[in-house]
């Protein structure tokens, strides 16, 4: 049975798509017939997921370009080279990419704290500011926003305060912007993944990936690839009633 393809005509930017979760994203857009801008700090990576793309995903026109999210001027960049180029601004954006700088309360620098915000809380501010900007000065009458929070900025988790607290603003803005972009026809969704197998995840102690196992309903760590299906759902039309939510892809982490 063939794939569908849901955001055909659709021009996407995945912010953190050199790997992980935005790279997963970007390969499930593309293959649901979207043009992709892969946009990432590292931009050997960044080619590494447009080589992808071309190889599996002919017929449609992929970019990879480098950004810092946490300065507003590179990503100013980053929108209006996508303009130049495609002649429009994205009408679908996820905002993947996240840093972390684990450590205690008591011990953690105030450097290591600013530098999570400033890509994790920051960053998504600045790419959601300048996309949505873009799209309603463009007249784009139907956009969507996702952008990625996590489980841990609804429920903590020791040893990443900065990290929990990042992703926990990351959900207030998404649902102010909600607010804000709703008249415009621009939705905005916040996901909440779990611990999914990533190079993120591959930071964290093998011990603490064993007392976390047992605390999924599902049993196991999730697959980039599972977020980036909810990602789809909610740059598709499947989701035009919905705006201003979290959704947990986490396999039931915490529940209960």
């Amino acid at each position: 049975m063939a794939a569908p393809c849901r955001l055909i005509l659709r021009l996407a930017v995945v912010s953190g798509g050199g790997s992980g979760i935005g790279r997963a994203v970007c390969q499930r857009f593309a293959s649901e017939g979207a043009s992709v801008v892969v946009a990432d700090r590292n931009e050997e990576s960044a080619h590494e997921t447009l080589e992808l793309l071309s190889r599996n995903h002919k017929g449609q026109e992929h970019m990879a370009l480098g950004v810092d999210v946490s300065l507003k001027d590179s990503v100013g960049r980053l929108v209006n080279t996508i303009q130049s180029h495609f002649f429009q601004p994205p009408s679908i954006c996820v905002t993947a990419a996240g840093i972390t700088q684990d450590e205690f309360l008591m011990n953690m620098t105030e450097e290591d704290f600013d530098k999570v915000i400033q890509v994790n809380l920051k960053g998504t501010f600045l790419l959601t500011q300048a996309v949505s900007k873009a799209a309603v000065a463009a007249g784009i009458s139907k956009g969507s926003i996702i952008t990625v929070g996590s489980i841990v900025g609804k429920v903590g988790n020791v040893g990443q305060i900065n990290y929990s607290a990042s992703k926990a603003g990351v959900e207030g803005l998404t649902r102010t912007a909600a607010k804000e972009l709703s008249r415009y026809g621009i939705r905005c969704n916040c996901i909440l993944p779990g611990f999914i197998e990533s190079p993120m995840t591959d930071k964290v102690p093998e011990k603490v990936i064993y007392k976390i196992t047992p605390l999924i309903l599902m049993g196991r760590m999730g697959k980039p690839a599972e977020v980036a299906d909810v990602c789809t759902f909610l740059a598709s039309d499947d989701s035009q009633y919905i705006t201003g939510v979290s959704i947990e892809v986490a396999g039931g982490l915490f529940i209960g």
